[in-house]
């Protein structure tokens, strides 16, 4: 596995606690003693990022778990993620989930973790190296 990517659930049970943080953590963990990278697009950001009453977590978050890495949307990531979208038959408004698939890919495959399964596995190409698990699987 070549990094662990978290989408906006995976991102919010972190930094905010709640039922999932137990499995977001334990990846983490895991992800640090293998020396996995771990990584967030920016576009979950913009997902997670709501106003004063969430940003200070979001970033107290992503100060404290300091080997989170942001995946910024260059002109290579929107490309794949059009592609993606295309390639499902999905429209803009799973743009982001398909960043999360992209990202993942652009990293050589590994791990999403996800509350949203469903549809990262319906973007999730075959034979890309991605595995989705949802949060709740830990």
């Amino acid at each position: 596995m070549s990094c662990v990517v978290l989408d906006a659930e995976a991102l919010s049970a972190l930094a905010r606690g709640g039922r999932h943080d137990a499995a977001v953590r334990a990846a983490l963990t895991a992800a640090v003693l293998e020396r996995i990278d771990v990584v967030v697009p920016a576009a979950v950001l913009a997902e997670c990022y709501r106003g004063s009453r969430h940003d200070p977590a979001i970033d107290a978050c992503l100060a404290r778990e300091g080997g989170v890495g942001i995946a910024d949307t260059d002109r290579s990531l929107a490309r794949r993620v059009g592609h993606l979208l295309a390639a499902a038959g999905r429209g803009s408004e799973h743009h982001v989930d398909a960043t999360v698939v992209a990202s993942c890919a652009m990293e050589g495959g590994g791990l999403i973790l996800s509350g949203d399964v469903g549809d990262m596995e319906a973007l999730t190409p075959p034979g890309s190296g991605i595995t989705v698990r949802g949060l709740a699987d830990r």
